[in-house]
C-alpha cells in the first residue's frame, strides 16, 4: 500500500492573530519556510535564540511575525525591538517587508541608516517608533546623542551576524548591546557559525536556544556546485569560455579586487555581454543606477566584490560566479547563498587555479560542499554553442513568419529523405553564404544581448511611519506647547531649566556621500578572511585567557569611573574587559608597546578588576593609547577603550 504523501504545512500551524494572518494572506505567503515554523514558538516566548539558516529562506518574516504578534506592545510608543543589518540595502528590504507584515496592525516602523536625512530619521524615532532596523553606524550614532530611547528595547535581533562581524562591526555592536537594558531577548540570524559568532552568543544573548536549519548542506540546498581548473594561462579568457558555453541568464561575478571587477566588466561588455562593476569606489548614486538598471533587466552580469555585494538581493540570479575563490568557506556561502533562493534552482561557477586547492579542501571539510570538477569547455564544446546559436537563430526569425502548406509538406517529405541531411546542409550554406557578415557572430551577438526579465516591483507600502503623536512632534522640534488656562506647567518648562536639545540635530545632514556602510569606531578588526576593500587598521589580537573561577554574576553595568587618584600628567583609559576575562598587565603593556609605541616607563598603573580595567597612560599619550587597546579581542570579547570617568563626573 502506497504510503500518503504528507500535506504541506499551512499558516495554521502558527498561532498567529488575526489581523496579523491577514497581512499575511495579503503578502500572497502559503505555506511557512522551516526556519519560520522552527522560530515562532521559542522567539514568541520571549526566549533568545541562534539560528543557522541560509539567505533567501525567509528569515525576516521568521523575526517580524513574532515580533509583531507577541512582542511589541501597542499602546506603548517606544521603541521595542532593534533590528541591526550590515547594509542600508538590507535595512531597507527589512524595514519594507516589517511594515507589510505590520500593515493591519499599524506598528510603527522606523528604519535609521547612513547618508539618509538624519532630521527625519530623528523624527521617525519621537513620533513613536516600536520597532528600530538600522545599520550599526548610525544606530550608535543616534544612540551617543540621545535621539534613541533604548531604555524600553526588549529585544534585540542580529540579522546577517557573521557578515556584521566581516566587515568589522564587532565593536559597534559591542557598544550597542551595552546601552541596551540587560534582561531583553537575542535573536542572532547567520548563514554560518564560526567561532566569533558563537563568542558573540555566548557573551551576548541570554541561555540562547541553537536552532540550526541548514547544517552541513548549508550553501547547497537547492544550488548546483561546479569547478573549472585553469591550470595556467590566462584566467579571463578562460572566464570567457566558460560564460560561453553556460549562457547563464542573469549572474554575479565575484572577484577579490576592486581592479579586476573592472577589467572584467569592461571585457564583458567587449564581447557584447551587458555588465557593470560594483566596487567601494563606486559613490552612492552610481550605485543605485547600477542596481536599478539590474532591477529592470537591462544588466545580465553584475562583476562585484564581497564587501560591493553585501545587502544586494536579486531574486532571478540564475548563477553565481567565483572568477576568483574566496579566501574563507564562509565568503564562499554568503556568495552562493545568493542564487538558488526561495526555492529556485542556482547553480554556482568556481575557477580554480593550483594555489585555491587547499581553500577548495577547507570548504569541503568545513561544509561538506563537494562541487563537481570540470575541465574547461573543448573546441567541440565551442563548436556546438555555435550551431545552437545558429539554430536558435533561425527558429526565432521564422517562429513568427506564416508557412505556406505546400512548403510544410515538401519539407516533411525533405526530412524522410535518405539523403535529407546533405540536402538541408546544401541550403543552409546557400542561404549563410549570401550575408554579408559572419552568421556565427550574428547569431553569437544576438545571444549575448539577452538580459533577464525585469523584476516585478513590490506593492506599495504604507509610509514609515504612521503620523507622529502630537506630543512626541512637538517635543522633538523643541516647540513651546500652547499655554492653556488651567494648565500646571511642567518640570521641562519652568524657568531656569534648560530645553531639550533634540532639535539641534533636525537640521544636521550628513555628508551626501557619507554612510555608515563601514565601522565608524576606531580600532575595529575583520574576521573571517582579509578584503582588499578593507581599511588599514591595526591587525587582530586574541589575548590568550587564564583559567579562573566562576564569575559573579553582574548586578549592573561595570563602573567607568577609578576612585583612586591619579599622578600628575597622567589620565586613565577605561577597559570593558577584566580578570575574569584573562586580561593581563604584560599583554596590555605590549599592545601599547607595538602599536603605540608607549614604552613602559611612560605608563602609569594599570589596575585589572573583575570585570573591568583601567590603564594609566601620559596625558600626550592617550589618543594613540585607546587605538591601540581598542577593537581587540580578550577573551572572546572586543575590547571598548574610553577615557575613563573622574570621581566626580561618574
Amino acid at each position: 500500500m502506497d504510503e500518503e504523501k504528507p500535506q504541506p504545512l499551512t499558516f495554521d500551524v502558527l498561532p498567529l492573530s488575526p489581523d496579523v494572518r491577514a497581512a499575511v494572506d495579503a503578502l500572497g505567503y502559503v505555506e511557512p519556510t522551516p526556519v519560520q515554523v522552527a522560530v515562532f514558538g521559542p522567539a514568541a516566548a520571549g526566549k533568545s535564540v541562534v539560528v543557522q539558516a541560509r539567505t533567501g529562506t525567509g528569515k525576516t518574516a521568521a523575526f517580524g511575525m513574532p515580533l509583531i504578534d507577541r512582542i511589541v506592545a501597542r499602546h506603548l510608543h517606544k521603541p521595542q525591538a532593534l533590528v541591526l543589518t550590515p547594509t542600508r540595502e538590507l535595512a531597507l528590504q527589512v524595514t519594507r517587508e516589517i511594515e507589510a507584515l505590520a500593515k493591519t496592525r499599524g506598528t510603527r516602523v522606523a528604519c535609521i541608516y547612513g547618508g539618509a536625512s538624519m532630521g527625519k530619521q530623528v523624527d521617525a524615532l519621537a513620533a513613536g517608533a516600536q520597532i528600530v532596523v538600522g545599520t550599526p553606524g548610525r544606530v550608535l550614532d543616534h544612540i551617543r546623542r540621545g535621539t534613541f530611547d533604548t531604555s524600553h528595547v526588549k529585544t534585540l535581533v542580529l540579522d546577517e551576524a557573521d557578515e556584521m562581524l566581516s566587515m568589522g562591526f564587532a565593536k559597534e555592536l559591542h557598544a550597542i548591546a551595552d546601552s541596551l537594558p540587560r534582561d531583553r531577548q537575542g535573536m542572532l540570524f547567520s548563514a554560518t557559525l564560526p567561532p566569533d559568532i558563537l563568542r558573540l552568543a555566548e557573551t551576548r544573548l541570554r541561555d540562547p536556544e541553537f536552532i540550526t536549519l541548514s547544517g552541513d548542506a548549508i550553501g547547497a540546498l537547492e544550488v548546483r556546485h561546479f569547478v573549472y581548473v585553469v591550470p595556467s594561462g590566462d584566467k579571463r579568457q578562460a572566464l570567457l569560455r566558460v560564460i560561453e558555453v553556460e549562457d547563464p541568464e542573469s549572474a554575479i561575478v565575484f572577484c577579490n579586487t576592486k581592479d579586476e571587477t573592472e577589467r572584467l566588466a569592461e571585457l564583458l561588455q567587449s564581447r557584447g555581454y551587458d555588465a557593470a562593476w560594483l566596487n567601494g569606489d563606486l559613490e552612492q548614486n552610481e550605485r543605485e543606477r547600477i542596481m536599478q538598471r539590474t532591477r529592470e533587466g537591462k544588466l545580465r552580469f553584475l562583476v562585484a566584490t564581497d564587501v560591493a555585494a553585501r545587502g544586494i538581493d536579486i531574486s532571478h540570479l540564475t548563477h553565481v560566479i567565483n572568477a576568483d575563490l574566496p579566501e574563507t568557506p564562509e565568503q564562499y556561502v554568503h556568495r552562493t547563498g545568493r542564487t538558488g533562493r526561495a526555492g529556485k534552482t542556482g547553480t554556482a561557477i568556481s575557477l580554480i587555479g593550483p594555489k585555491d586547492v587547499g581553500n577548495l579542501y577547507l570548504l569541503r571539510l568545513t561544509y561538506k560542499i563537494r562541487p563537481i570538477e570540470k575541465q574547461l569547455p573543448s573546441a567541440t564544446e565551442v563548436r556546438t554553442r555555435e550551431e545552437a546559436d545558429l539554430v536558435t537563430m533561425f527558429a526565432e526569425a521564422y517562429a513568427s513568419r506564416p508557412v505556406h502548406p505546400e512548403d510544410l509538406s515538401l519539407a516533411r517529405r525533405l526530412l524522410t529523405h535518405a539523403s535529407a541531411d546533405a540536402i538541408i546542409a546544401g541550403l543552409l550554406r546557400d542561404h549563410l553564404g549570401a550575408r554579408k557578415e559572419d552568421p556565427k557572430a550574428a547569431a553569437a551577438e544576438a545571444r549575448r544581448a539577452k538580459n533577464p526579465p525585469a523584476i516585478e516591483p513590490p506593492p506599495p507600502l504604507p509610509a514609515v511611519t504612521a503620523q507622529p503623536l502630537p506630543s512626541a512632534r512637538r517635543e522633538a522640534r523643541g516647540e513651546a506647547r500652547a499655554e492653556r488656562p488651567g494648565r500646571p506647567v511642567a518640570a521641562s518648562e519652568r524657568p531656569g531649566r534648560p530645553p531639550k536639545k533634540v532639535s539641534s540635530y533636525t537640521s544636521w545632514e550628513p555628508p551626501i556621500e557619507k554612510d555608515d556602510d563601514a565601522p565608524i569606531l576606531p580600532g575595529f578588526t575583520v574576521t573571517g578572511g582579509a578584503s582588499s576593500e578593507t581599511p588599514d587598521e591595526p591587525e587582530p589580537v586574541t589575548i590568550p585567557i587564564r583559567k579562573a573561577g566562576p564569575a559573579p554574576s553582574p548586578r549592573g553595568a561595570p563602573a567607568r569611573s577609578d576612585a583612586e587618584t591619579e599622578e600628575p600628567g597622567f589620565t586613565r583609559i577605561f577597559l570593558n574587559v577584566g580578570r575574569r576575562d584573562g586580561a593581563r598587565a604584560q599583554d596590555l603593556q605590549q599592545l601599547l608597546t607595538d602599536h603605540a609605541g608607549i614604552a613602559r616607563h611612560d605608563t602609569g598603573r594599570i589596575r585589572i578588576r573583575d570585570r573591568v580595567t583601567f590603564v594609566s597612560v601620559r596625558q600626550d599619550d592617550l589618543s594613540k593609547a585607546i587605538l591601540a587597546l581598542g577593537g581587540r579581542v580578550i577573551g572572546g570579547r572586543t575590547v571598548i577603550a574610553e577615557p575613563a570617568k573622574s570621581k566626580q563626573s561618574a
